[in-house]
């Protein structure tokens, strides 16, 4: 009894074995050509190169499981390093306008500190002439401001508050008609003041203390001789006065008097 082969799909085994099968088959063939290509060079002439079947074969190539690497993106540091030697390297255009620049930062410096000297200089000259005018003013009005006669105290204080100025000026009027004019009238009250002389080391009798263009404050030594019905004969006081003389539209007036 005849074998039965049963049928059945080939398997990837016979594929292979097929595959190999027709590889051989087409070896043999190739060189059963090559052969016969040789003998017929031979006998005929010079030999020519045999002509081979091209026969094709394809190839695939399995994807990977994590698929393809992308191609790494180009690096932008070599041209950030470019243009940081560019913007540290300026060119001759760059380095001009660099000079200019310094130059002109410089010419303004040297301006403002020209102008900062002239303005030192300039008040330095105001407030040493203010101390001289001020100082001069002040030892002319003290003996005005501070003296009286109770026969003639309108007078006195008319002349007084010429040499006065701001609301020292207000106030001294309302001292004078309110206290001094009726103590004086009272008790026949006379005062007499005058600036002390040079003592006998040569200390000033009237300095400056402090002194600005517009402001001097000037200390004075005042003696102050008083005769009046409460007093027997004459009494001489020696006193420290401080004036502040202020610059007006009318010279240099008292702004304050302060008793020491």
């Amino acid at each position: 009894m005849p074998k039965t082969t049963t049928g059945r799909a080939p398997g990837p085994g016979t594929r292979r074995t097929m595959t190999a099968a027709a590889r051989a088959a087409a070896k043999r063939a190739e060189r059963g050509h090559r052969e016969a290509a040789t003998a017929t060079a031979t006998d005929e002439g010079p030999p020519r190169r045999a002509e081979r079947p091209l026969s094709g074969r394809a190839v695939l190539t399995k994807a990977p499981a994590d698929g393809w690497d992308d191609p790494p993106e180009p690096s932008a540091e070599p041209f950030e390093e470019d243009e940081a030697e560019e913007r540290s390297e300026p060119g001759p255009g760059g380095r001009r306008r660099l000079l200019t620049l310094v130059m002109a930062a410089l010419l303004v410096i040297a301006l403002v500190a020209l102008a900062a000297l002239g303005w030192q200089y300039r008040d330095g000259r105001l407030t040493e002439k203010a101390r001289t005018e001020a100082l001069a003013a002040a030892r002319k009005a003290a003996p005005i401001v501070l003296s009286y006669d109770y026969r003639h105290l309108d007078k006195d204080f008319s002349r007084a508050r010429a040499h006065l100025t701001g609301d020292f000026r207000d106030e001294y009027g309302k001292t004078t008609k309110t206290v001094v004019a009726p103590t004086a009238r009272k008790y026949r009250g006379t005062v007499k003041a005058t600036v002390a002389a040079p003592g006998s080391a040569g200390a000033p009798a009237a300095s400056v203390v402090s002194a600005s263009p517009d402001k001097v404050v000037v200390l004075l030594f005042i003696n102050q001789a008083t005769k009046s019905t409460q007093v027997s004969g004459s009494r001489l006081d020696l006193n420290r006065v401080r004036m502040t003389m202020n610059r007006t539209g009318e010279g240099w007036k008292v702004s304050a008097v302060d008793a020491l």
